[in-house]
């Protein structure tokens, strides 16, 4: 099924110098992890979503995550899947790269977030990471002073791997200057966690509903929460990266956290393709799988 979604102000710009000029070899893209946190509530299924300034090619606002970094590799404190089965599960031959996604994906989340999927052993996981001391470490995490790897080394802390479950993969569109090649991710909020923003670079982030998001996505009800200037007057098509959104959309139709994680789906790869209309304006086509019902994007 075919899903058409909006360029934001940014993406046109490229879009405009890449058919102007004739379409040139792709940037090539940095690989990334995101992960889309998750909790039941009495009016649905919710996620935890954040503000990302910058122009971030994760999208203005999205879930956690980000680059994945060289010192990744360095992390060897390890429960759960290997990375030989993370590689599999992913559906890629190159175990290192599925070792960095992983890897960056509970870093991303615990420097973005605070929730730290990671414990003692294999049936625990850490708790009380709210105080002062755990900020601090979190900014000096943000700040690249100290390396997740001795982090987690210097608490007795291994990376809790069986809390992670592959979405799927998406690679930015051949136009764009940054491009991202980023691995999706799911997972439940541990019951003794909670999230909290970064004090240094925080601006805004909650647990939403899905449900409602989805509701009021043609108007531009949570680009004026935010109420920043890149946000405000925005609907969620402009807000949000297509990847993000169809995760919503099946967020939305969920019925609950753990069916969500228990759904087996293959490890599906799109691609955004860039459309040009007759009346000049610009398009994004995505090759979807079904199962996003009520959405506001047209479809082919």
């Amino acid at each position: 099924m075919k899903r058409i979604f909006p360029l934001n102000a940014g993406q046109r710009e490229a879009a405009e110098a890449w058919v102007e000029f004739g379409a040139r070899t792709p940037s090539k893209p940095r690989s990334a992890s995101s992960v889309v946190l998750l909790k039941d509530s009495p009016t649905g299924l919710r996620t935890f979503m954040t503000y990302r300034p910058g122009g971030s090619p994760l999208g203005l606002v999205a879930f956690p995550g980000g680059t994945v970094e060289p010192a990744d590799d360095d992390v060897t404190d390890w429960v759960g899947p290997s990375p030989t089965q993370w590689a599999k599960s992913l559906g890629t031959a190159n175990v290192d790269a599925a070792k960095r996604h992983v890897v960056a994906a509970i870093r991303e989340t615990f420097e973005e977030t605070g929730i730290l999927l990671a414990g003692p052993d294999a049936t625990s996981l850490v708790e009380g990471v709210s105080g002062p001391e755990w900020m601090k470490a979190r900014e000096a995490l943000a700040a690249q002073d100290v390396p997740f790897a001795s982090l987690l080394e210097r608490r007795g802390l291994a990376l809790r791997t069986d809390l992670l479950k592959p979405l799927s993969h998406w690679l930015s569109p051949d136009f764009a200057h940054r491009r991202f090649d980023t691995r999706y991710f799911a997972a439940a909020r541990p019951v003794s966690q909670e999230p909290q923003l970064l004090s240094s670079k925080g601006v805004w982030g909650r647990w939403v509903c899905a449900a409602d998001i989805l509701a009021a996505r043609s108007t531009s009800a949570l680009g004026d929460e935010i109420g920043v200037d890149t946000t405000a007057g925005l609907t969620l098509g402009e807000l949000v990266v297509p990847g993000v959104e169809i995760i919503l959309e099946k967020l939305g139709a969920a019925r609950g956290c753990i069916a969500y994680l228990s759904h087996k789906r293959p490890i599906n790869e799109y691609q955004p393709a860039l459309v040009a209309e007759p009346d000049g304006n610009f398009e994004l086509e995505v090759q979807a799988a079904p199962a996003s019902e009520g959405a506001a994007c047209r479809e082919r």
